[in-house]
C-alpha cells in the first residue's frame, strides 16, 4: 500500500475525486468518495437522481464561492439561500437546457459586493459551472433580505 498523501491546505491544491457506486436494486446507486456517502435514484425516491445531484452541486459550488469571497471582503454575511430552476429536454438525453439561480442574501452586504461575488463564481471560481456545458442559457439573479 502506497502511502497517504497530507490532506490539501489549500483551495488551489485539491485532489482529484474518486468515487465508486455500486448497483443496490431498480435504478438505485450506492456511492462514496472519501469518508462521504450518497444514494443516488433515478425515481428520486431513496436520494436525488444524477440530475438533481448536479444542480445541487452547481448550486452548492457557487453559493459556497459567494460565502467565501463576501466573508473574505469581510462582509457581515447573516445567511445564504439558494433556488435553482433547471428547464430540461423533453427528448434524450434529457439535459439541462436553461437554469435560473436565484440568491437570496441575508444581511447588511452592498450589492456590489454581491454582484462580484456573483461574477467572480461564474467566471473563475465555481469548478461545477466549468464542468458544464457553456451554450446552457444561465440566469443567475440575487435579492437582499434582511
Amino acid at each position: 500500500m502506497g502511502r497517504l498523501k497530507p490532506a490539501p491546505t489549500d483551495m488551489a491544491d485539491k485532489p482529484p475525486v474518486n468515487l465508486h457506486l455500486v448497483w443496490e436494486h431498480d435504478l438505485v446507486f450506492s456511492g462514496t468518495s472519501g469518508a462521504t456517502s450518497m444514494t443516488l435514484d433515478s425515481a428520486s425516491a431513496a436520494g436525488p437522481s444524477p440530475m438533481q445531484a448536479l444542480a445541487f452541486g452547481l448550486a452548492g459550488c457557487m453559493a459556497m464561492d459567494l460565502v467565501h469571497i463576501l466573508q473574505k471582503g469581510r462582509h457581515e454575511l447573516k445567511g445564504l439561500r439558494a433556488d435553482l430552476t433547471g428547464e430540461r429536454s423533453p427528448t434524450e438525453p434529457r439535459r439541462f437546457t436553461a437554469i435560473d439561480l436565484h440568491y437570496v442574501v441575508n444581511g447588511p452586504v452592498p450589492e456590489a459586493a454581491i454582484e462580484r461575488a456573483i461574477e467572480l463564481s461564474r467566471e473563475k471560481y465555481c469548478s461545477v459551472w466549468h464542468s458544464m456545458r457553456h451554450d446552457i442559457p444561465f440566469r443567475i439573479t440575487y435579492s437582499v433580505g434582511a
